[in-house]
C-alpha cells in the first residue's frame, strides 16, 4: 500500500510478504473457489436473512465491481441488497475516489433509509474503514476482507501496483490524512476475514485488535478467492446477519447451516472463534 511512516526510499515493514508459492497458487486456487460457490448457491435454497437491508460492497486495488459480483449475487440470494460501488476501477487514493465513494454511499444511504453495511475485499476494506470514520452514524457495521490496514504490513505482492499507479493516476493530497484515519479504532462493529495462505497480503497484517466491536474470523481462502470462497461467504453471511446492537460470537456451524439449509437456526452449541 502507501508508506508514509518514512523517508522515501525506506520502509517500515515487520511483516513479510507471502511465500512465492502461495503467491503462484493463487489463479489456480480461484478456479476452484469460484465455480464452488457457484454451484452451492445452485443447488442450496435462498433465505430472508438479510430481510433488504442493504450492503455496499468496494473492490480491491484494479479492481472493478465485476470481481465482486459472485460475492454480491450471493448475498442477493439471501435478501440483502448488494450496491456495487459503481466508480469503475479503482485506482487507489486519488482526489476522484476520496470524492465519489462518500457520494456514493449517501446515494446508497438516501435510496435505502437505513444503515449501510460496508463490505470491502483487500484494498476496498481500508476504504470500508475510512467510511465507517466519515460517516459513522449511517454506517451498520464494516467486514473487511483480506485487508492489510496495519503499517507493519505495508509491503505486499501488489506494492508496486500502488507506485505505479500513484504516478500514472495520482495521489491525493488528502492520502496520508486519509491512512492515518482508517488505522484508528473504528467507531462502528467490525468483522475482519482473511486467510492464512493469502499469497498476496499477510494475514498479521489484516486482523483486527482485541476489542468487543470486533471480530477477526481465518479461513481457508486465496487472496482473490475471499470474494467467492464458500466459506468466507459463509462467514461473511453469518456476520452481516448479527445485530450491532447485540453482537455474539461467530460460529462456524450456524454458519455453515444457514450456508446449506438456508436458515440462521438457533443453536450455538458449538460456537468457534478463530482469531489472531
Amino acid at each position: 500500500m502507501y508508506d508514509f511512516s518514512k523517508p522515501k526510499g525506506e520502509v517500515s515493514q515487520t511483516y513479510p510478504k507471502p511465500h512465492a508459492l502461495l503467491t503462484a497458487f493463487e489463479v489456480a486456487r480461484v478456479s476452484v473457489e469460484y465455480p464452488s460457490s457457484w454451484l452451492l448457491d445452485a443447488v442450496t435454497p435462498g433465505s430472508t436473512v438479510g430481510a433488504g437491508r442493504p450492503v455496499l460492497v468496494i473492490p480491491g486495488f484494479y479492481a472493478t465491481d465485476g470481481l465482486t459480483g459472485r460475492l454480491r449475487a450471493h448475498l442477493r440470494k439471501l435478501d440483502y441488497r448488494a450496491h456495487g460501488w459503481r466508480l469503475g476501477r479503482n485506482f487507489g487514493l486519488t482526489d476522484e475516489l476520496l470524492d465519489a465513494l462518500p457520494t456514493r454511499f449517501d446515494d446508497v444511504y438516501a435510496s435505502d433509509g437505513e444503515p449501510v453495511s460496508v463490505v470491502g475485499w483487500s484494498f476496498g476494506g481500508l476504504l470500508a474503514r475510512w467510511l465507517a470514520h466519515e460517516r459513522p452514524g449511517q454506517v451498520r457495521q464494516v467486514v473487511c476482507m483480506g485487508s492489510p490496514w496495519r503499517a507493519e504490513g505495508e509491503r505486499t505482492r501488489t506494492t508496486g501496483m500502488f507506485e505505479r499507479a500513484a504516478v500514472k493516476h495520482g495521489l491525493s493530497d488528502r492520502a496520508e490524512a486519509v491512512v492515518d484515519a482508517l488505522r484508528k479504532p473504528l467507531p462502528v462493529l467490525c468483522t475482519a476475514i482473511y486467510s492464512k495462505t493469502d499469497g498476496i497480503t499477510n494475514w498479521r497484517s489484516c486482523a483486527l485488535d482485541d476489542g468487543e466491536r470486533c471480530e477477526n474470523i481465518a479461513v481457508p481462502s486465496s487472496h482473490v478467492g475471499l470474494v467467492s470462497n464458500p466459506l468466507a461467504l459463509a462467514a461473511l453471511a453469518d456476520r452481516l446477519a448479527q445485530d450491532p446492537l447485540d453482537p455474539g460470537p461467530f460460529d462456524w456451524t450456524r454458519a455453515l447451516r444457514h450456508t446449506v439449509l438456508g436458515s440462521l437456526g438457533e443453536d450455538t452449541s458449538s460456537t468457534v472463534l478463530v482469531s489472531a
